[in-house]
C-alpha cells in the first residue's frame, strides 16, 4: 500500500502574477514547476504548515487566505494530496533555498511551464478564475 502524504501550496500573488518555483535536481519531481509549500506535520494546520515551510524554503513570509483547491495525485513514491491556498507576499523577496528557479507569471501564462502533476489543477482552476475576471 502506498504512502499517504499530506501536503500545502502557496499561490502567492504580486502584482497580478504568481510566484512559480522550479525543484531542484536532487529532489522528487527534479526539475518540475510547482507552488512552494511542504509536507503538513503531524498536529499542525494546513495553514501554519504553509507559512512555516515559506519561511523554511524561501526565508519570506506569507499572509495564507482562502483555498484555491485540493487535489489528489498518486506517484510512484505515494499518493499526494495537495492544498493550495491564495498567499500574500508579507516580506520583500523570496530568496532560493530549496529551489533553483524562481518565476512571477500572470494566471494564463502558468501552463508554459513543465508542472509537477499533482500542481496542474491548481493551475487549471487559476486560470479559469481569471478568465472570469
Amino acid at each position: 500500500m502506498k504512502k499517504n502524504i499530506h501536503v500545502v501550496g502557496a499561490v502567492i500573488w504580486r502584482d497580478g502574477e504568481i510566484l512559480c518555483a522550479q525543484r531542484g535536481a536532487t529532489k522528487t519531481l527534479a526539475y518540475k514547476w510547482e507552488f512552494p509549500g511542504g509536507k503538513i506535520e503531524q498536529g499542525e494546520s494546513p495553514e501554519s504548515a504553509l507559512m512555516r515551510e515559506i519561511q523554511e524554503e524561501m526565508h519570506s513570509e506569507v499572509h495564507v487566505g482562502e483555498q484555491v483547491e485540493h487535489t489528489v495525485h498518486e506517484y510512484d513514491f505515494g499518493i499526494v494530496h495537495l492544498t493550495t491556498f491564495h498567499c500574500e507576499l508579507i516580506s520583500d523577496h523570496p530568496i532560493l533555498t530549496e529551489h533553483i528557479d524562481l518565476k512571477w507569471l500572470e494566471p494564463k501564462d502558468l501552463h508554459t511551464l513543465d508542472w509537477a502533476p499533482a500542481d496542474v489543477p491548481t493551475i487549471q482552476k487559476l486560470r479559469t478564475l481569471h478568465s472570469l475576471q
